[in-house]
């Protein structure tokens, strides 16, 4: 995993990995030690897991159909925000490939995930 990738400069915005999984979910059962060992290996970037039954009141009116799925923001900005696969590799690869792009935008409807980066404690004026 290349950690240079996203750094986080001197008065950057800090970058957000959230997971958002289910306690029923086998995948995501099998995807926590990865996300777990990926927070450890990148401490540049605050990592959550998010289950989306116990915090449904802070996720607001997501509905998430596929586990596991990822939440990336800069600090207020959602980058990412979709399915990947339980391996390794995901969130390096997404990580590496927002990274290397600084003027990276979705299209992302912010308002709609504003409850849930108010939850993960994501500012930023982008």
């Amino acid at each position: 995993m290349s950690n240079a990738a996203f750094t986080a400069d001197d008065g950057a915005e800090a970058w957000t990995v959230a997971c958002l999984c289910a306690g029923w979910c086998r995948a995501c059962e099998s995807f926590r030690p990865i996300f777990d060992q990926h927070a450890a290996a990148a401490p540049q970037a605050v990592h959550r897991w998010v289950d989306v039954e116990d915090d449904a009141d802070s996720i607001g009116d997501l509905d998430i159909e596929t586990f596991p799925t990822l939440l990336i923001a800069r600090g207020g900005t959602p980058l990412f925000f979709g399915p990947v696969l339980p391996q390794a590799a995901s969130i390096s690869k997404l990580l590496a490939s927002l990274g290397a792009d600084a003027s990276a935008r979705t299209l992302l409807d912010a308002n709609v995930l504003a409850p849930l980066l108010a939850h993960l404690g994501c500012t930023g004026n982008d």
